[in-house]
């Protein structure tokens, strides 16, 4: 077989990879082309296929008595919130500990931001999730928060504690 377009003859090689192009990559560009970049947006936004965004739902508090189906979405949230902030705190806690490893002599003064920013993390996640036990729910924590604030405003009233 001669070519115009090269002077010379096609290989079966050549011959094969253009058939095998047109019968696997040409529909599959066509697909991606067509339907997946159409349901992608516009701008050409590329969301990450690794993040599943869910809708936030109201929290406990914006839920009334006897709505079984909101109380049980905020539960849901609660739990994947949790979950969320234990992977963060676990992240922060790995880059401590590599910059203590990487920085044996001057641990103390080149880890001292990341060190500082996890306790930070730790106390927030201390003070939302500790004293709990494990089968808590989205009620159990939100009774936590009430009594923590109660808590601070009568230590407030007696001016043991100071407004931040």
């Amino acid at each position: 077989m001669k070519m115009p377009s090269d002077g010379g003859e096609r290989k079966p090689l050549d011959i094969f990879t253009g058939i095998t192009k047109m019968l696997l990559v040409t529909p599959v560009e066509f697909i991606r082309e067509n339907v997946v970049e159409a349901f992608r947006g516009k701008d050409g936004e590329r969301p990450v296929y690794y993040h599943r965004r869910f809708r936030r739902v109201p929290t406990i508090d914006q839920c009334y008595e006897g709505e079984l189906v909101c109380q049980f979405e905020a539960n849901e949230q609660f739990k994947r919130d949790k979950q969320v902030d234990k992977q963060i705190l676990r992240i922060m806690n790995e880059r401590k500990t590599d910059c203590f490893n990487y920085h044996l002599d001057d641990r103390n003064v080149m880890c001292a931001k990341v060190s500082k920013e996890y306790e930070e993390a730790a106390d927030n996640f201390f003070i939302k999730y500790g004293d709990l036990p494990v089968s808590c729910d989205v009620l159990d924590v939100y009774m936590k928060q009430k009594h923590r604030l109660i808590w601070e405003r009568r230590q407030r009233e007696k001016g043991l504690l100071k407004d931040e």
